[in-house]
């Protein structure tokens, strides 16, 4: 199942409409989206506005492709799912956000082997068909941070008192 989300900002009916028309030259292609605020007509998606965590925690462990806005939590949460995340960035100049810092977050997660980045609807149906032929790899991040990093922030919040820290 390919799961998608564009999060609960503002409308992103760019990639809704993307994966809707992949759906529908895919019959019988499974596609679960989260859509938000939006008046666009999506008859090949099966659909819900908002989700709870719950439900979002279970749509992302069910799916095999993610598909997203750049939001740094869908992101991050299909990368420690060891799932492959296929995001488009919203463009503020399409009116999809106030800026374009989604752009920014992919180029500095661009190292991470499964986030795929797509900027229009026939390289989400291009890229959609390659990922989905590939096997999953390992998860691309740990959900916990090292025993350095903990440490580092351990230091620097209490200064010398973490010599004990393990």
């Amino acid at each position: 199942m390919i799961f998608a989300t564009v999060g609960t900002q503002l409308p992103f009916d760019r990639l809704l409409l993307a994966l809707d028309a992949y759906a529908m030259a895919r019959p019988g292609l499974q596609i679960f989206a989260q859509i938000g605020v939006t008046t666009a007509h999506l008859p090949h998606l099966q659909t819900k506005s908002f989700l709870e965590k719950d439900e979002m925690d279970a749509a992302l462990g069910d799916a095999t492709i993610v598909v997203g806005h750049a939001g740094m939590g869908t992101i991050l949460e299909a990368a420690a799912l060891a799932k492959p995340v296929v995001v488009m960035p919203r463009k503020a100049s399409l009116g999809e956000h106030r800026n374009d810092h989604q752009t920014a977050t992919v180029s500095r997660l661009s190292h991470l082997n499964c986030l795929h980045v797509v900027e229009s609807g026939d390289a989400l149906a291009s890229v959609l068909d390659t990922v989905s032929s590939q096997r999953a790899g390992p998860a691309a991040i740990s959900r916990q941070a090292s025993a350095e990093l903990v440490v580092a922030l351990m230091y620097f919040i209490h200064g010398d008192q973490t010599q004990n820290v393990p």
